[in-house]
């Protein structure tokens, strides 16, 4: 199945800004979505409606086809956290995460340290 990517929209608007030194309210004006609104989209939290999205990206020069993931690419750890049916379930989980970025800063801080 086939779904938007917000990360991918996030970084194509942030790079569309960048690359036509366009400021979020230089946006807001070039399509008339709030510029608060353009912020929460350059962080992935927030999705356009289609007309807003289209906007962007006739605005933005970009192709919305661009934007399109397959969900087999998920991350499976995003798939797991995503499917969890129960609070336990959802608990195990989200201590699993926790371990692992616990890992991971305790490998990273070794590596520094030599």
């Amino acid at each position: 199945m086939n779904t938007l990517s917000m990360t991918r929209l996030a970084s194509t608007v942030i790079r569309a800004c960048k690359e036509q030194n366009l400021t979020q309210q230089d946006v807001q004006e070039m399509t008339g979505i709030n510029r608060l609104l353009i912020g929460r989209i350059e962080k992935g939290d927030f999705l356009p409606s289609l007309p807003q999205l289209n906007l962007l990206a006739e605005k933005l020069n970009f192709n919305i086809a661009d934007l399109i993931e397959d969900a087999s690419e998920q991350n499976v750890f995003f798939a797991m956290r995503g499917e969890a049916k129960n609070a336990e379930e959802e608990e195990g989980i989200e201590k699993l995460f926790s371990m692992m970025g616990f890992l991971k800063s305790q490998m990273l801080l070794r590596s520094k340290l030599g």
